[in-house]
């Protein structure tokens, strides 16, 4: 598994903006469907909130990434 660090400008960042800020989303709906197709986990659980507000201490994991946030 790819481990990637994301520093979060602000309080917080939403889980499909994370996705196309990293690259694994190309879009705004690619991002959706990623969410949708229930291939994100936060934290150790699955999350289906597109506009869930991560932060900072967060560990996100796509596929074969897991991103930590700081």
């Amino acid at each position: 598994m790819e481990t990637r660090i994301f520093k979060i400008e602000g309080e917080f960042i939403e889980l499909i903006q994370l996705l196309k800020a990293i690259g694994l989303a190309q879009t705004g709906g690619h991002a959706k469907i990623i969410v949708d197709e229930e291939l994100v986990n936060r934290n150790g659980d699955l999350e289906t909130r597109k506009r869930a507000k991560l932060i900072p201490g967060d560990i996100i994991e796509v596929w074969d990434y897991k991103i930590e946030l700081q």
